[in-house]
């Protein structure tokens, strides 16, 4: 085993390493103001350039496998797919989801929700409320990533909120 030197002298002062880091930052800066300057007289480089999307008036195009707001699915009759199986509750690892199930008029369905809330505070994202779900009534397809809100009872969506919500429309 070698024995510890110790530190130089330049080594102890860090000022060699603060300049290369100053060189590099300010490269960076100095490049990126070039591109965006040519970019806003109409001169666009292909591929170059700072990756800046101007919120909210652009939009990212989102990947089509992206978890976004839950939503509940309907019936050809209107009413929630959903059997009040418990399987979402039962394996959803946040506890952010709550069910209350009551019978069913028709004898096909043996059950149905009468409250469906999701606690989106608590909510990790993770998809495995729709995966468990043997009747395909929950999904993540919504699109929407806008559901910020001030208050904590506001992430809370019940039943009728999360029927309300369309899926995302395809492109193409």
């Amino acid at each position: 085993m070698a024995a510890d030197k110790g530190l130089t002298f330049w080594q102890r002062l860090y000022l060699p390493e603060i300049i290369k880091g100053m060189a590099l930052t300010g490269s960076h800066f100095f490049i990126n103001l070039l591109l965006l300057s040519l970019r806003l007289i109409g001169i666009r480089l292909k591929g170059k350039g700072p990756v800046t999307i101007r919120y909210p008036e652009e939009r990212r195009e989102l990947a089509p496998r992206l978890r976004s707001l839950h939503r509940l699915t309907r019936r050809e009759d209107g009413s929630p797919r959903c059997v009040a199986c418990m399987m979402c509750e039962t394996v959803c690892p946040a506890y952010c989801i709550y069910i209350v199930a009551a019978e069913h008029a028709d004898p096909d369905i043996e059950k149905y929700p009468i409250r469906f809330d999701i606690d989106l505070g608590v909510c990790v994202f993770c998809g495995y409320c729709v995966e468990a779900c043997p009747v395909d009534a929950i999904r993540m397809d919504s699109g929407s990533l806008d559901f910020a809100t001030y208050s904590r009872e506001d992430m809370i969506y019940k039943l009728d909120d999360l029927l309300k919500i369309e899926p995302a429309r395809a492109k193409g």
